[in-house]
């Protein structure tokens, strides 16, 4: 997988729960309308809260671990800092 050279350090991965052991979090899959799946990633905390809301479920992993993330949880594209319309946001 060619991660592009200005994407941050860091990612801010919003998950379907929180959890207490960072290895249990199963991050947050979305599908897009032409039947791709998408995978969410935030460059700052204050973006995932912006664009997520305050309530999301998230994990932090450097983003040299795309690769292996797209090995247990299957993807097609990498979205970063998309607003999610707060109706779609979790609860």
């Amino acid at each position: 997988m060619k991660i592009p050279s200005d994407f941050p350090p860091v990612l801010y991965v919003p998950c379907y729960q929180h959890v207490s052991d960072p290895s249990d979090a199963r991050v947050l899959l979305d599908n897009t309308r032409d039947g791709r799946s998408s995978l969410f990633v935030y460059s700052a905390l204050d973006r995932l809260y912006t664009c997520m809301g305050r309530d999301q479920p998230w994990v932090v992993i450097p983003t040299s671990y795309l690769s292996s993330l797209r090995d247990v949880a299957p993807f097609d594209l990498v979205l970063l800092d998309v607003v999610v319309p707060e109706e779609a946001r979790a609860s």
